[in-house]
C-alpha cells in the first residue's frame, strides 16, 4: 500500500494530476463512492457518517471535480474508469464494492465492463446504462456553446433545480444550498468537459447480463434525469439484482432521503457478508 493514512481530503498522485479522496472506517472489502456530475465527494458525507463504524469507505473526487483539479485533460468516462482502477492499484485494493450515482454509475458500469475481476459488488444509484441519443448529444453540445458564450450560472442553476424532488426544493433548502455551493465550486473547464464526457460515453446495457457479482440498484421514484424506467431496465438485465425505489426523491436520492438510502446500503453491505438470498415480491433480496 502506498499510504496507510486515513482521514479526509487525502491526496494521491495519479497520471499528471493529484486525486483527492477520503479513507475512513475499517472493513475487509472497501466501498468506493463515485459522485455524480457536477458534484464532488462531499455528497457522500451522510453515508460516511452512517456506515464508517462497520465499513471502510473511500469516496473520491473524480478528475476535474472537487479537489481533483485537472484544467487540461479532455475528460471521458473511460479516463474516469482508468482513474478508479489506478486508485485501487495505488491503495493495494484488489477488489472493491463500487457505488456510483449518476455519472458515477456510468463510470462504475464502464469499469465493470472492462475490469470485472476488480469488483466484489456493485451499487448503482440514479443512473442508467444507455448512451446519449443523437438528440441528447446535440443538446449537450448546444449547452456547451451557451456556457462558452454566457458562463455557467444559467446552466448550473437549471441543473440544480432539475435534480431535486419538488418537496426537497421547498422543504430541504439547506440541502439544496449545499449542493449549489458544490456545483458552483467547479471550474468552467470541469463543467464543459464533464458534458463532453457524458455526451461521448458508450452504452453498457449490452453487457449487463454478464455481471455476476451482487448488484444493488437505488433510484428516486421521481428522478427526471435518469428515470426509474432505466433502473428497472438494468434490474431486469442483471441477474439477481436488487432494486430499491425511494419515494418523493429525484436524482439525488442519497441527499433527499439519507436515512432510507443508508438503510438500503447497510442491508446490502451486511448481506454481502453472508451471501444469503431470498426472493421477495418478485425481486431478489439479500437477507
Amino acid at each position: 500500500m502506498e499510504t496507510e493514512t486515513k482521514g479526509y481530503d487525502l491526496t494521491i498522485a495519479l497520471d499528471k494530476i493529484t486525486l483527492s479522496y477520503d479513507d475512513v472506517g475499517d472493513g475487509d472489502i472497501p466501498v468506493i463512492f463515485l459522485h455524480g456530475y457536477p458534484f464532488d465527494k462531499t455528497m457522500w458525507r451522510g453515508q460516511l457518517d452512517f456506515l464508517q463504524s462497520s465499513n471502510r469507505l473511500i469516496p473520491c473526487d473524480i478528475r476535474g471535480f472537487g479537489k481533483s483539479i485537472d484544467e487540461e485533460s479532455k475528460l471521458s468516462i473511460d479516463l474516469f474508469a482508468d482513474d478508479l482502477i489506478h486508485l485501487m492499484d495505488k491503495l493495494s485494493i484488489d477488489k472493491a464494492i463500487v457505488c456510483g450515482l449518476s455519472m458515477g454509475g456510468f463510470i462504475a458500469l464502464n469499469a465493470m465492463k472492462r475490469f470485472p475481476d476488480r469488483f466484489e459488488a456493485l451499487i448503482l444509484c440514479d443512473t442508467q446504462c444507455i448512451a446519449d441519443t443523437p438528440e441528447v448529444k446535440a443538446k449537450r453540445y448546444k449547452t456547451i456553446d451557451e456556457i462558452e458564450s454566457s458562463g455557467v450560472t444559467i446552466f448550473n442553476e437549471g441543473f440544480i433545480k432539475s435534480v431535486f424532488h419538488s418537496d426537497s426544493i421547498t422543504n430541504k433548502k439547506e440541502v439544496v444550498e449545499e449542493l449549489r455551493r458544490v456545483v458552483f465550486s467547479n471550474s468552467k473547464h470541469g463543467i464543459v468537459q464533464g458534458l463532453v464526457a457524458l455526451a461521448e460515453r458508450s452504452e453498457t446495457c449490452s453487457t449487463l447480463n454478464e455481471i455476476t457479482v451482487p448488484v444493488l440498484i437505488i433510484c428516486g421514484r421521481e428522478d427526471e434525469v435518469t428515470p426509474l424506467s432505466q433502473s428497472e431496465l438494468m434490474h431486469e438485465a442483471i441477474k439477481e439484482s436488487i432494486l430499491q425505489v425511494i419515494d418523493k426523491a429525484g436524482h439525488v436520492s442519497n441527499l433527499e432521503h439519507p436515512d432510507i438510502f443508508n438503510e438500503h446500503l447497510l442491508e446490502f453491505l451486511t448481506a454481502l457478508k453472508g451471501f444469503n438470498f431470498e426472493k421477495i415480491n418478485g425481486n431478489q433480496r439479500m437477507v
